[in-house]
């Protein structure tokens, strides 16, 4: 299992704006992908981190994204949003623990 995950700081009150531009629709999510998250800081409202677990190795995970022409094109849509992008990157899900 992979997470793909960025921290982003949007421009002042555009929280909401960037997630309903990025979030993928439900009936347009390439195979693989399992779950979306999209949080934002308590203590920073414009700090938001989008992630998503993917079920399948690094080049599974390209060819989903290189095939999904939507994922371009939601990117290019919420760029407008964005002040600055921090952390971003493919990370290997270690544990995946549920927790009662």
């Amino acid at each position: 299992m992979l997470c793909a995950l960025t921290v982003r700081k949007v421009k002042p009150g555009m929280a909401s704006e960037f997630i309903e531009n990025f979030r993928p629709p439900d009936d347009e999510v390439p195979g693989g992908w399992k779950r979306f998250f999209a949080i934002r800081n308590l203590a920073d409202e414009d700090e938001v981190i989008t992630f998503g677990l993917f079920d399948g190795d690094l080049d599974q995970l390209n060819a989903s994204q290189a095939d999904d022409n939507r994922y371009a094109e939601r990117i290019a849509a919420v760029e407008p949003f964005i002040e600055s992008t921090g952390t971003s990157g493919v990370f290997e899900v270690l544990i995946d623990q549920a927790i009662d």
